[in-house]
């Protein structure tokens, strides 16, 4: 008797699952897409490699970093369709400040916080140093990669007030010489004509780094090379630039000022901040408009601004407010999932899927809310464990004592990344989407975030957040004069196996997002 009450119970559970199966079915989230509805175009998706290219470049076994460059550099397939990595088209390359050389008493505690510098202190350059962050540099060329960056955190430390690599006197003034910023600049422009020498074009130079912060620490137990800036010093360092760059008859454009939080482009007293308004207002004494290096585009990081939907929604509407009055274009160019301050607030035990689907919303945020024309994670591999401290880096590193040998697991985080970078490539040009639910931004951040895009060949990549623990039905209702011909699918989700999993789909009809998944569609 008991075994028959199972069944029917299981009957039972079983109908109550169809029904609402066939609910949901009933009711898909509608999305038009108008492939003429356009609005920026997108520049890259990237990743840095800042601090750890160095030991796994210059010696790990080839295997492992091969296999790493390929997760993070490579557009091509498995057998089943699936992606080998996730085909970044921009990859950030630290030239160092010369904190390695001094080792100990160069005031970095951390040894792989520390960085070489091509300069030497006799003012002659040594093209092998930083070997490790060459050998991922000539990976990313040889994978395609199409927009490779330099920056600086801090300028060489024969240049500094204080001979190191990171600030020892809080005043939050540029650890820089007035002296030495033609000679700092003049560093930077050597560095880019040698690497084009060697085939390796940096399409940007950034010579400063979130200079709100002040970078200071005792010697001994400082945490990485970094300075802070005022806009004053900022204007100065580009002006040095500029002519550096032109001198030399280098393509290499400018750009600034990597604000350490995104409210600094826009508002703040401080002598780093309205940056927008500082060095692009026709009326400001500190404008670029007369640099032929510098391009409109003013570059921040989306850390601290993230705690919760509104802020998070409202902190970019006001980016791409004011953007758009100055005519200017933002990059988001540095964020990873730091401290307490994200899962929507709350604080405790994550899963790796939760800091995937969270990374992928802030993505979404800063591409269809703060109009960002690029978009680059920060870092691609650190060392910590994958599945309790998920959040702050794509491939996490299990280094050896000594750093020369370790393993390495691809994260969450790296999927989910890879759902834009992958098929979102330069060129491409966001669409407009209308939903037939007509959710805000904050209501859509707990339940479907769509973004969609396009380019000239006719083909449409839609990327689908599922926020929700329940599948979701949608219908794409494009607006085009072409039919679609094809239609693919590649979803993450908690399940251990899928990671950009490929389905090719028969038709667009009855298509559902998995509960908690981040799903691509290609649409030839």
């Amino acid at each position: 008797m008991q075994g028959i009450l199972n069944r029917i119970g299981l009957l039972n559970t079983f109908i109550l699952l169809l029904v609402a199966v066939h609910a949901q079915q009933a009711n898909p989230l509608v999305l038009t897409i108008d492939t003429k509805d356009r609005a920026q175009t997108i520049q890259s998706i990237g990743v840095s490699g800042c601090w750890y290219s160095e030991p796994v470049g210059r010696y790990w076994p080839d295997e492992k970093k091969q296999r790493i460059a390929e997760l993070l550099f490579s557009k091509k397939m498995d057998n089943a369709g699936n992606p080998l990595g996730i085909g970044v088209s921009a990859f950030r390359f630290n030239v160092g400040a010369g904190t390695a050389e001094t080792g100990a008493a160069g005031g970095i505690a951390d040894p792989t916080h520390r960085a070489e510098c091509f300069l030497n202190a006799d003012g002659s350059y040594d093209w092998h140093k930083q070997s490790g962050y060459q050998w991922f540099l000539q990976k990313a060329k040889a994978y395609g990669v199409e927009n490779l960056l330099i920056f600086s955190n801090s300028p060489p430390v024969q240049f500094t007030f204080n001979g190191f690599g990171f600030k020892t006197k809080k005043d939050s003034l540029a650890n820089l010489k007035p002296e030495n910023y033609s000679r700092y600049a003049g560093f930077l422009a050597t560095v880019i004509k040698h690497f084009d020498g060697e085939g390796l074009h940096f399409n940007y130079v950034s010579p400063v780094n979130e200079p709100q912060w002040d970078w200071t620490g005792k010697v001994g137990e400082a945490k990485q090379e970094g300075t802070p800036w005022t806009n004053g010093e900022i204007y100065g360092v580009v002006q040095s630039l500029d002519s550096a760059l032109r001198s030399k008859k280098l393509k290499t454009r400018i750009t600034v000022a990597e604000a350490g939080m995104l409210t600094y482009l826009y508002a703040g007293k401080t002598a780093a901040s309205r940056q927008i308004q500082n060095f692009f207002s026709d009326t400001s004494p500190m404008a670029f408009t007369g640099f032929s290096t510098v391009p409109r585009l003013l570059v921040g990081h989306s850390y601290f601004t993230d705690s919760n939907d509104s802020l998070l929604i409202a902190t970019r509407k006001h980016v791409a407010d004011t953007a758009a009055k100055y005519k200017v274009q933002f990059w988001q160019s540095e964020y990873c999932l730091l401290g307490n301050g994200f899962k929507d607030g709350e604080a405790g035990s994550r899963t790796p899927m939760d800091c995937a689907l969270f990374l992928a919303k802030v993505i979404h945020n800063d591409l269809t809310v703060a109009n960002a024309t690029a978009w680059h994670f920060w870092n691609a591999y650190e060392p910590g464990n994958a599945e309790r401290e998920n959040r702050y880096y794509l491939i996490a590193l299990k280094p050896d004592a000594g750093f020369m040998n370790g393993s390495f697991t691809a994260t969450k985080n790296l999927w989910s990344l890879g759902q834009y970078s992958l098929f979102i490539r330069p060129g491409m040009q966001r669409l407009n989407i209308k939903r037939s639910d007509h959710l805000s931004d904050a209501e859509a951040a707990r339940s479907t975030m769509i973004s969609a895009y396009t380019n000239d060949k006719n083909q449409i990549v839609v990327v689908a957040i599922n926020y929700a623990n329940q599948a979701q039905p949608i219908k794409l209702d494009i607006q085009s004069s072409h039919l679609p011909k094809s239609i693919s699918s590649y979803v993450t989700t908690a399940a251990r196996d899928d990671n950009m999993r490929f389905s090719n789909l028969r038709s667009m009809d009855g298509l559902m997002l998995s509960a908690r998944s981040i799903t691509t569609y290609v649409i030839e």
